[in-house]
């Protein structure tokens, strides 16, 4: 197993470091001088200058990146423009709304995906069976950005049962956490029928029918715990997916997460900060995706022996 953690870990590195690289990079991509697309038209030759410096736009190429990677190496992502603070602290700030709005998106769609799934592996051959098959289709081609401002219109407009926008009690996060669960719901629940039907076939579960346990103890204890594996693994990496895929729904609901900071930042062409939120990002799904391989083989030995 250590010897798999360091291999998984070492395959992680240039990962990170070509991500970081291309976040640098994002300066150097932008047509035209980044400096006159921050300032405007408006500003001053010394503006220019000064922001020039700051950003170390006036030194060489290489000596702006070995620059940037030793601010990695001691946690220092720049200052943001605007509010002239550290761009770790504005991120630091947005990370547990964004954390909050994943972590009820996951729940939500555990608690609709794997019992769809498991029912639908049941009662196979069954309209209860066709009609999860379309959920999931219907589920996972809807856009978010199509669902939510269905949702707005709906339970916040015309039922006025929930709040738009901003975050404060659970009602706030009910509606952009169900526009993300949907999606991750119908993946979940396919892939859970698909596992139970070829579990179910397995001879354990022929014994232990024999034996008389009955049906919820036969599908949701001997069937389901042996079906997780790949369960656990779509789990994994949608949680990563969700963690850094709200930009679109945050900024719909105004949820004030790292993805609206990141459009925000966007829009004022505050450059470090948007190199600090892709880097984030990246950084975030590597990591979970790391996490979710090495709990994989923890608990398939298959895994780290392959």
């Amino acid at each position: 197993m250590l010897t798999y953690v360091i291999r998984r870990l070492l395959l992680a590195l240039p990962v990170l470091i070509g991500v970081s690289a291309l976040s640098f990079s994002l300066l150097h991509f932008v047509p035209g001088d980044p400096v006159d697309i921050m300032l405007g038209d408006q500003a001053t030759a010394a503006d220019k200058d000064v922001l020039r410096r700051e950003l170390g736009l006036d030194r060489p190429f290489r000596e702006q990146i070995t620059s940037y990677f030793k601010g990695l190496v001691q946690l220092d992502l720049g200052t943001s423009l605007h509010s002239r603070r550290p761009v770790w602290e504005e991120i630091a700030e947005r990370v547990p709304a964004t954390f909050e709005l994943t972590a009820v998106a996951m729940l939500i769609a555990l608690g609709i995906g794997i019992p769809l799934g498991v029912l639908a592996s049941v009662y196979r051959h069954t309209l209860f069976e066709k009609l999860t098959l379309l959920y999931g289709l219907l589920g996972m081609s809807t856009p978010g950005f199509w669902l939510g401002p269905m949702l707005i219109l709906l339970f916040a407009i015309n039922l006025d049962w929930l709040p738009v926008s901003e975050r404060g009690g659970f009602e706030h996060v009910v509606l952009p956490a169900l526009t993300l669960a949907l999606s991750l719901s119908a993946i979940l629940t396919q892939v859970t029928r698909a596992s139970m039907i070829e579990v179910v076939r397995e001879d354990f579960v022929n014994v232990a029918r024999a034996k008389g346990s009955g049906p919820l103890r036969l599908w949701f204890k001997h069937a389901l715990a042996n079906a997780m594996m790949p369960i656990i693994t779509i789990i994994g990496l949608q949680f990563g997916a969700l963690l850094t895929g709200t930009v679109i729904v945050e900024t719909i609901f105004d949820w004030p997460g790292v993805g609206t900071l990141l459009f925000q930042s966007i829009q004022q062409r505050n450059y470090p900060l948007v190199q600090g939120c892709v880097l984030f990002i990246a950084f975030t799904y590597v990591a979970v995706n790391l996490i979710t391989d090495l709990a994989y083989a923890a608990a398939n030995p298959k895994v780290r022996l392959s």
